[in-house]
């Protein structure tokens, strides 16, 4: 193995993706059973949104035992199913879906406008049972942890608001659209940022309410270089082979289509984006004699990134377990159009069934073990490349291939 710096403080950036989360537990778990048993948090700074948040949060809160950590992620979405995110009970669905009926009559008079399509309270009690909070800051107090942040949207400010807990030298910041705020972080933070807009209820923290931190995080990888980060490890929830152009003109979408194609965009457009903005600076300072570039009162570092997506479409193993299912949430879909192929998309951010998360990890697990040793070398601090991710994606993010 290459000489390694141990200086080097290595991120983890886990995005939002709904129920694709599981597959960000598959990739961890590899990487546990590739470091030595008793090792502690390999990450000193995590970042997650949404999702990516919940899984960021638990990974932080046991970070003095990294392997159990991932254990007991396992276990959580090993188990999942529906009605633990989500009310999926017949009366609720029928009360949902009349209210919604009414408000759009009514025009909100009378009933008023619902605030969501679905009831998210179940996972809020179960969070709230399984997350120790106070566990946060007695990983930084032991050095095990250096920051953990979860990134919000907010409704007033329309800016995206990293909620960040960390050592005493990790300052806040302020950029356009985008804010940095140390606090101590609860379960309303955590709540705030998977409110997925319409479909969960919007959380209020002081005097503003967030929804899903997706929203306006146009620089996902930014909130882990404010806190320090030298190289970040991705973990992303979207195979990037696009799909075929249809020979013959197609249905209009139906609003099923829309909602998946919205959420994926939402989740991981903007990472990309970071991604490619990135790439294109290190490229500018290694062109430099020294690793660094002064600009005005702001020295540019180089960052190493290191990306891993789905080997596979989720929306095909998706359509696989569909029947799996509470059967008040399949009609509600097939209300919105989701009965057809086209749909799968959003029942891939849904499925929050056992059989499906498993399937997910099972991948997750799979493809992190395919590049098991680039893995574990970007983790300790050994020599990598700049970047590392698949040559699909690798292809579009540099300036000079």
């Amino acid at each position: 193995m290459n000489d390694l710096r141990k200086d080097l403080k290595t991120a983890l950036v886990l995005p939002g993706g709904g129920a694709r989360g599981a597959f960000q537990v598959g990739v961890l778990k590899a990487l546990a059973e590739l470091l030595p048993r008793d090792s502690a948090n390999p990450f000193p700074i995590i970042s997650g949104t949404s999702a990516g948040a919940v899984n960021s949060v638990v990974l932080a809160s046991r970070a003095q035992h990294y392997r159990s950590a991932i254990a007991e992620l396992e276990s959580v979405w090993g188990h999942f199913r529906c009605h633990h995110v989500y009310k999926t009970d017949h009366l609720t669905m029928l009360k949902s879906s009349l209210h919604w009926l009414a408000a759009l009559v009514l025009g909100g008079w009378l009933v008023g406008m619902p605030q969501s399509l679905l009831n998210n309270s179940p996972l809020r009690a179960m969070l709230s049972g399984s997350v120790h909070f106070p566990r946060i800051q007695d990983a930084i107090d032991d050095g095990h942890l250096d920051a953990l942040a979860v990134t919000a949207a907010g409704y007033s400010s329309a800016r995206s608001t990293s909620f960040f807990q960390g050592s005493p030298e990790r300052e806040p910041w302020e950029r356009t659209r985008r804010l940095g705020k140390r606090t101590e972080l609860n379960l309303d933070h955590l709540m705030a940022t998977i409110a997925v807009p319409m479909i969960f209820r919007p959380v209020r923290i002081g005097n503003e309410y967030f929804g899903d931190g997706a929203m306006r995080q146009a620089t996902p990888l930014s909130p882990a270089v404010h806190l320090g980060a030298d190289r970040i490890l991705v973990i992303g929830i979207r195979d990037e082979v696009g799909g075929k152009v249809p020979d013959v003109a197609q249905e209009p979408p139906s609003f099923a289509q829309i909602a998946g194609y919205m959420l994926d965009t939402l989740f991981m457009d903007g990472l990309y984006s970071d991604l490619e903005r990135v790439t294109r600076i290190n490229e500018l300072i290694d062109t430099y004699p020294e690793e660094k570039v002064e600009l005005g009162e702001t020295t540019m570092r180089p960052i190493d990134t290191m990306l891993i997506v789905p080997s596979e479409d989720l929306r095909l193993i998706a359509h696989k377990h569909r029947a799996e299912l509470p059967f008040a949430i399949r009609a509600l879909l097939r209300s919105v159009g989701g009965a057809n192929p086209g749909e799968n998309r959003l029942l891939s951010f849904l499925l929050f069934e056992r059989a499906y998360t498993r399937e997910l990890m099972t991948l997750g697990y799979r493809d992190a073990m395919n590049v098991k040793d680039e893995l574990v070398d970007f983790v300790t601090g050994a020599d990598v490349p700049r970047l590392f991710a698949p040559s699909w994606i690798k292809k579009d993010l540099s300036s000079f291939t």
